[in-house]
């Protein structure tokens, strides 16, 4: 996007004034989006996303701006206005920039930003189709698909010779909402799968109309469920998406924003229990395709399978550059950020409890009285305590070790703490469910994945009353 002498000039600006690292950041995304409203397209079109971000590192201080403008001019008086905060004199001068190899580890064959209109919107009437035929109860139906390629090129130096670092991402995600009615009652179901994948896999490998089919019949199923009971209760939660829970309680806890900065639970927990020992977890960048991977991160370090905890003992966290100097940790492939317009740190990609020993069915057949937790809605955390209080969008009674009837008003109340040290059994079904994490850095793509699992107890709150 611009040339290696221009990059030294720009570099050396930032530099100026005893900066130790520089960092230029270069994006140009094409992004596509097509929306259907009961099988009529509301909205389709692409945009592009174009521009550059500069970061100056000086030990444990950090300034970023960016600019839509990559003109020589405007990146230089950018770089030179970032260097105005600080006031030392230059450290070293770059003189050359060497490529850096970038192992591609997401292949793609077939890119969706060459797909027409068309096509997309003809995958989209089959979903709303197999969606509208469920039940005339189903009244709204959206269907979308949403893609982007987005091409970067990093140049960085902390010494005389600098780096330079070329990626491309692609993504695309295909979004199914069921809206149903009965008796003045209203629910919604959700289903959206991703990948860091071509248009063939959306369009041969996944089964999309099934998939809507059973969105629409989510929905139907809760208007008939019964009010979630209250207490404290063994919860099994399934596989899969089951995973945010861990990823909201628990990951961004480890994450090195919230470490270095002593604001997490976790601060001082490297090689102590913090959890069940059955209990292991990963983040993992680095899995072929899947929604959070990427072949290199925001400053140009390969991605890493990264794993936080080894039989219960905290054994690392999610770091970035900056961060790292806080807690004198290098850094290990999880800078992320949303676009140029966001300075980088650390963020999960697939982030995932490890398979254990059980088989799922037996976790529910050796559960006498409990909830079963299938989906999760919405839910708040407070990350400096792990405190937290999910909804659970799809959930049921479990009597006498069977999953019965599917309660609705689910909501689980507790500490990231309390559920990694009361998981007391974990099956062998390790499964991935894609959503967007929005924190420091923007929104970004994220995996979160576990087995099925069980809580030995935990507070649940509903408006039933004692399950029978």
């Amino acid at each position: 996007m611009i040339s290696k002498g221009l990059a030294i000039k720009v570099l050396n600006e930032a530099l100026a004034t005893g900066g130790d690292y520089a960092e230029i950041y270069l994006e140009d995304t094409d992004a596509g989006s097509v929306l259907l409203e009961n099988g009529k397209v509301e909205t389709a079109g692409r945009r592009n996303v174009f521009g550059a971000g500069i970061r100056i590192l000086l030990k444990t201080a950090s300034v970023y701006g960016y600019t839509s403008d990559i003109s020589e001019k405007s990146l230089l008086a950018l770089a030179h206005g970032l260097a105005a905060r600080f006031t030392g004199t230059r450290l070293f001068t770059v003189r050359s920039i060497e490529k850096q190899h970038v192992k591609v580890v997401n292949k793609i064959d077939d890119h969706i930003k060459d797909v027409a209109i068309e096509d997309k919107i003809a995958l989209l009437r089959e979903c709303y189709n197999a969606a509208n035929a469920v039940d005339k109860r189903v009244i709204r139906i959206q269907d979308a698909f949403t893609d982007d390629y987005k091409q970067i090129e990093i140049f960085s130096a902390e010494g005389e010779i600098g780096k330079q670092f070329e990626n491309t991402e692609e993504r695309g995600r295909l979004v199914m909402i069921a809206m149903a009615t009965e008796n003045g009652k209203v629910e919604t179901s959700f289903s959206g799968p991703g990948r860091f994948a071509g248009w063939s896999w959306f369009k041969n490998t996944i089964d999309y109309k099934a998939k809507a089919a059973d969105t629409a019949k989510k929905a139907i199923m809760m208007l008939t469920a019964a009010e979630c009971p209250s207490g404290r209760f063994p919860v099994v939660i399934t596989n899969g998406w089951g995973g945010v829970i861990f990823h909201e309680a628990c990951g961004h806890s480890l994450e090195a924003t919230a470490t270095a900065k002593k604001l997490s639970v976790f601060s001082d927990s490297i090689g102590k229990q913090i959890a069940n020992t059955i209990v292991s977890a990963y983040d993992d960048g680095t899995m072929p395709n899947e929604w959070g991977s990427n072949n290199i991160d925001s400053e140009g370090n390969p991605t890493q399978k990264n794993q936080l905890i080894k039989d219960g003992i905290c054994v690392g966290f999610l770091v970035d550059k900056f961060n790292g100097r806080r807690l004198g940790m290098e850094a290990n492939g999880v800078s992320r950020r949303q676009s140029y317009r966001f300075e980088p740190t650390s963020r999960m990609s697939n982030t995932y409890i490890a398979p254990g020993k059980d088989k799922a069915e037996d976790i529910v057949k050796d559960t006498k009285l409990g909830i079963y937790v299938a989906n999760f809605g919405g839910g708040s955390v407070n990350p400096v305590t792990g405190e937290f209080n999910f909804s659970a969008s799809e959930a049921y009674i479990i009597r006498d070790g069977k999953i019965c009837e599917p309660v609705r008003g689910c909501t689980l109340i507790g500490s990231g703490k309390e559920v990694l040290m009361n998981i007391d059994r974990v099956a062998d079904d390790v499964g991935l469910g894609q959503g967007m994490c929005g924190s420091a850095s923007g929104s970004i793509p994220v995996n979160v994945g576990q087995p099925t699992i069980r809580i030995k107890e935990i507070t649940v709150g509903g408006r039933g009353g004692k399950p029978q």
